[in-house]
């Protein structure tokens, strides 16, 4: 079989799993997770060897891009103060007694040990974000953990590089140094980051062509991926910042119709390269098994250890902080149901397998480093088990918590605003027909259709009609789209104003884009 037809295979072998999970309302990593493992232990599966260019070059910045675009800068500003905690103080506690117990349970040396807690200090933003497309968490929760994922990497990545340079040059780190590498690392990539997202942002808004854009979407995460590390930066950091900003101000740098097809290409870029690398987790771990040296078999019981390390320490530095927090504003009696999911949703995935796989083969001296493929296996078999674990039961805790979003509570806000988004558009029919701007004949078909959404939108129905595109009369597509632009603007004060969150937003302008790419051109 060659590479070709194995990828292949891969390919279309992820993409099924992945659309039964949907269909079965399984979380999909978890599921391709184990579909690969029970792949790889079967006597005929070729052993998987995955380079860490594959996946830190060509799968990481989208997955990245596509997670921080997800992030609304207005709930982000609510919880940096607890993301900034978690993302420095967490991960260096995470990372320090992941070494301890390693360095105790397997036969990796104290420097090796650290390598490993620094692989393993930070949760996984892809794998967050794919688990939490599936709960309907409150939108502060939901951006808690997603932005705490995504900016403790910049903290793993210097700890990661910092054991590694220990390991590589078998000499110490001082700690001005390490502060110093993380300014230039974290620092560095926000400023290329916000510089990309600048570029970008200006070519787009320059830009009517779909298929360009697209390729300028595309392009994006990559170019600030490989830009901030060719200045030795964090592309990481990058990536993320370079989402954020995008990400806000994406529905003011392009049409309706360039809007839906960027997300349409990217979302199946999204998924193809997910399903993919969350199969490859579990596909690779027997054939890493099979490499270990006769001292190295007890990697069970390892795993087993710094998972349950992995997760205690979570636990315990999340249940203080939100402690803090609850009584900081004064809500009463603590309650353990938000520290409880946050806690449960920290799994680890792509993040910490890249560094891992980017773990140099020899020390200074040209000697092999001691045990590298044991901290592989030990850091795949954690991803395995937290992704299968927690993953398969986060909706079961989320349950149990109470504090999921009820399906009535997003349909009553969505209707709400559909009712205002209708009130806009008849306000701004009736100034045109005050200002004699347009047909009388249009103005009433176009008030019958927004009357009929308010109706639907009074009575909590579903919006499954939409003014008629359908008149060919001159100037009506013209008229549509001027009460459309109305509609846009609403929306976007109904969001800054707090009384819609970005879900709701990202899905009543999906609809203003359809219907305005539905009216076509003049």
């Amino acid at each position: 079989m060659t590479d070709l037809t194995a990828l292949l295979l891969l390919v279309v072998f992820a993409t099924l799993v992945a659309t039964g999970a949907r269909h079965w309302r399984i979380p999909a990593p978890s599921l391709l997770v184990v579909g690969g493992l029970l792949i790889g232990l079967l006597p005929w599966a070729p052993d998987v060897q995955v380079t860490p260019e594959i996946i830190s070059v060509v799968v990481l910045p989208p997955l990245l891009y596509a997670s921080a675009e997800e992030i609304p800068w207005r709930e982000l500003r609510v919880v940096w103060r607890p993301v900034t905690v978690l993302a420095f103080g967490l991960v260096l506690a995470t990372a320090a007694a992941v070494g301890a117990v390693a360095s105790a349970v397997t036969p990796l040396n104290t420097t090796m040990a650290f390598v490993l807690g620094a692989v393993l200090a930070s949760t996984d933003p892809v794998a967050v974000t794919a688990l939490g497309r599936k709960i309907a968490l409150p939108p502060r929760i939901q951006v808690l953990v997603q932005s705490e994922s995504l900016f403790n990497d910049a903290t793993s990545l210097v700890l990661f590089k910092v054991a590694a340079g220990t390991a590589v040059a078998a000499h110490a780190v001082t700690l001005p140094a390490a502060g110093g590498q993380f300014l230039v690392l974290g620092g560095g990539g926000a400023l290329i980051g916000g510089g990309v997202a600048g570029a970008v942002a200006l070519i787009r808004r320059r830009t009517e062509d779909p298929i360009l854009e697209t390729v300028i979407a595309l392009v994006t995460p990559y170019a600030a991926y490989i830009l901030a590390e060719d200045l030795h930066t964090s592309g990481v950091t990058a990536v993320v910042v370079a989402g954020v900003v995008l990400g806000s101000t994406g529905h003011k740098l392009t049409n309706a119709t360039n809007r839906l097809q960027v997300h349409a290409v990217y979302g199946t870029v999204v998924f193809l390269l997910e399903s993919v690398v969350f199969a490859l987790i579990g596909l690779e771990l027997p054939a890493l098994v099979r490499q270990l040296a006769s001292d190295e078999h007890g990697w069970p019981l390892g795993v087993l250890a710094v998972a349950a390390t992995v997760i205690s320490v979570r636990l315990l530095g999340v249940v203080p902080l939100s402690a803090v927090m609850q009584r900081r504003r004064g809500n009463g009696a603590v309650t353990w149901r938000i520290p409880a999911v946050v806690s449960w949703a920290g799994t680890r995935g792509v993040m910490p397998l890249a560094a891992a796989l980017s773990i140099p083969l020899t020390a200074d001296d040209g000697s092999p480093l001691p045990h590298r493929p044991l901290i592989l296996v030990l850091t795949t078999g954690v991803v395995v088990f937290t992704l299968v674990l927690q993953g398969f039961t986060l909706a079961p805790v989320v349950r149990w918590s109470k504090i999921a979003l009820e399906p009535e509570h997003t349909a009553r806000e969505e209707a709400r605003a559909r009712a205002g988004l209708a009130k806009a558009g008849l306000d701004r029919l009736d100034e045109l027909e005050a200002a004699e701007a347009a047909p009388v004949t249009l103005i009433d078909q176009l008030r019958r259709g927004l009357l009929a959404r308010l109706d639907q939108a009074d009575a909590d129905q579903d919006d499954d009609t939409a003014p008629s595109s359908s008149s060919s009369a001159p100037g009506y597509r013209e008229l549509r789209r001027t009460v459309i632009a109305a509609e846009t603007a609403t929306l976007q004060c109904l969001y800054a104003d707090n009384h819609i969150s970005d879900l709701t937003r990202r899905r009543l302008q999906r609809k203003l884009d359809l219907e305005d790419a539905g009216l076509g051109d003049e």
